[in-house]
């Protein structure tokens, strides 16, 4: 059974290809062509752009693709949501699309901007904002560049951030948050409905989720004593609680858990002084929830 992918071409690119390595299904691309390959002979890959991926998908072109909430909710389009992936092209929060004016404007609160024009990759979404707030606006759409359009060509704009820190360097203060976004896998109604399909794509988003809970994490083993047990245990945050095991030395206990990487540098010494012995830190690939 096999299914076509639809990866995000650009600013997702390399986030999301490093993701894909990372859950065990390298994707290959060419500079000189939008097909890539895949090491599973039942998926197929096209590159295509965010902003267009709800279109394909829903037209059936694509059975399933990774894009942004942002963009299926500008697009309008009827598909299913897969799973929610919260991974950006920085980092692993949330983008947000932000409503910003010139530093130096007057400009206090969205009312403000009454007839007014607004600069916006986002335009359904950000027309429907104002129209809520019963906010006369002239939305224009923007090719790009857009942090740069005010005050001389708009006298604000709705953009996407992640850090806030290319508004700043183009000396705009944002006024609020228009939309908040993540990534997500969707699907196509059709091929979501097909069961051989179906399945295919909810492994792929199993193991994305787990390569994802797996980034940042490391896994811990170390040996104890009974009688030091609860000891090591105080010292240990876990996703649940750790695995723990007899030894052929029946006053010994192995103990097994995952913890947040930058927590070992603190978790170690104090698992030492809680008398664990044979402490091991080792790399994660996945974690299945």
């Amino acid at each position: 059974m096999k299914i076509r992918l639809g990866i995000p071409k650009g600013s997702l690119q390399e986030a999301t290809l490093q993701l894909f390595a990372q859950a065990g299904l390298p994707i290959h691309t060419n500079s000189r062509s939008y097909f890539a390959s895949t090491g599973d002979p039942e998926i197929e890959c096209m590159l295509i752009r965010a902003q267009e991926m709800a279109r394909y998908v829903e037209h059936g072109a694509l059975d399933a693709g990774l894009t942004g909430l942002d963009w299926v909710i500008e697009s309008g389009l009827e598909v299913a949501t897969v799973s929610d992936l919260i991974y950006a092209k920085q980092s692993r929060e949330k983008v947000r699309w932000v409503l910003a004016v010139p530093e130096s404007s007057s400009y206090e609160k969205p009312d403000d901007l009454s007839g007014r024009i607004i600069a916006t990759e986002l335009v359904n979404v950000t027309r429907k904002y104002f129209s809520e707030r019963g906010v006369n606006v002239q939305v224009e759409f923007s090719w790009g560049a857009t942090e740069v359009k005010p005050p001389m060509l708009a006298d604000a704009i709705v953009e996407v951030t992640e850090t806030g820190s290319s508004l700043r360097a183009n000396h705009l203060r944002i006024m609020d948050t228009v939309l908040e976004s993540n990534t997500q896998i969707i699907a196509n109604k059709t091929s979501w409905a097909d069961c051989g399909k179906r399945r295919k794509i909810e492994n792929l988003a199993l193991m994305l989720r787990g390569a994802m809970e797996a980034k940042d994490r490391v896994g811990l083993m170390l040996n104890v004593r009974k009688a030091d047990l609860d000891r090591v245990l105080s010292v240990l945050p876990a996703l649940k609680r750790p695995t723990i095991s007899t030894l052929s030395d029946p006053e010994w206990l192995a103990v097994n858990t995952v913890i947040e990487e930058s927590q070992a540098w603190e978790v170690i010494p104090r698992l030492k002084e809680a008398n664990a012995q044979g402490i091991v830190e080792y790399p994660l690939n996945k974690v299945v929830m």
